[in-house]
């Protein structure tokens, strides 16, 4: 079988899997793969920022956070808001900050960039806490109804049902994740990286740098808006944890271990977070420290990430079989 083969196939067998996902695993498996697909979607807009355009931020959860909140308060505050424009105001939230931050942050780089957003984190988290007859505070906002996502004729999906309110994080997630996925292989994408790698370079062939990295930014906090609304959709609240500097390092954690240098890095890095929060919990409440433990010894043995690792195994094998098929040619 060529390869041209293989990967429709592989895709064609991924979107089987995913059909057919809930009937087989179950309710439980299920709402174990939106956590982890929402999570994947936050480390996939934050590698936007850090593995493509190489900007370092310890301050992602804010989008994170205003996506949730937007949504939660839309929903809260507008008696029967159907739920696309809800999840379009989350996004709207997140880019609208996006925007407020730009002239700033586009402007720096390294550890000013980094450092600023730290700063943004802990002073967003102190609004939301202060901001108590708006954000709820401490207690953060629930209770909220979730319409149906209904299109007259065609399809209507209850959001409190556990199977439908999957399809259709599936295919939100899915489709966000796909555009990111689009947006890198663009000449858009091709400029970012050319940032990432030398950004004096980009200036000096003529490309506007502050205006690239501000639209780069702004892209990157739309998806993790997203993220942020389906987060809020999907637990049925929004709470000031969203917004705290722990959950930044979520999406800083994901794609360093799965690997910045690609696009499925931080999808895949989400992933072993995932199991290993999953099975830890089963033995004892140290998630931090396993995930701890896991970042040391990837930053010291696989610098690269999981990624990294596996391009490492394929090339070696390739290079096992080439000298076999060569040693077979001779013989």
């Amino acid at each position: 079988m060529t390869n041209q083969m293989v990967k429709p196939a592989l895709w064609a067998a991924g979107l089987i899997l995913l059909t057919l996902y809930p009937h087989i695993f179950g309710i439980y498996f299920s709402n174990f793969f939106i956590t982890f697909a929402i999570v994947a979607l936050f480390a996939v807009s934050y590698n936007l920022l850090l593995g493509y355009t190489g900007l370092l931020s310890f301050g992602h959860a804010i989008f994170f956070a205003a996506g949730g909140y937007g949504t939660a308060i839309a929903l809260t505050r507008i008696k029967g808001l159907p739920l696309i424009p809800a999840i379009l105001i989350g996004v709207f939230s997140s880019i609208a900050l996006a925007l407020i931050l730009c002239p700033i942050v586009a402007r720096t780089r390294h550890a000013a960039f980094a450092m600023l957003h730290l700063a943004f984190n802990f002073i967003l988290h102190t609004f939301i806490l202060k901001l108590r007859h708006i954000t709820g505070g401490e207690d953060g906002l629930a209770g909220f109804k979730i319409p149906p996502f209904t299109i007259p004729g065609i399809v209507s999906f209850q959001m409190t049902d556990p199977v439908q309110f999957y399809y259709f994080a599936v295919f939100v997630i899915g489709g966000c994740l796909w555009l990111a996925w689009f947006l890198t292989k663009t000449p858009f994408g091709q400029i970012m990286v050319g940032i990432r790698d030398n950004d004096m370079r980009v200036d000096y062939l003529g490309f506007r740098l502050v205006r690239t990295k501000a639209v780069a930014y702004i892209l990157s906090a739309g998806f993790a808006g997203v993220a942020g609304s389906m987060s809020a959709l999907f637990q049925g609240m929004i709470s000031a944890s969203e917004a705290d500097i722990a959950h930044s390092f979520k999406a800083i954690l994901a794609t360093i271990v799965g690997g910045s240098s690609s696009f499925f890095g931080p999808i895949a890095g989400a992933g072993i977070f995932a199991i290993l929060e999953e099975l830890t919990t089963r033995f004892t409440q140290r998630v931090e420290l396993v995930n701890g433990i896991v970042l040391i010894l990837v930053i010291m043995y696989f610098p690269a990430g999981f990624i990294g690792l596996v391009r490492r195994i394929r090339e070696k094998l390739l290079r096992r079989w080439s000298a076999v098929a060569a040693k077979e040619k001779t013989s």
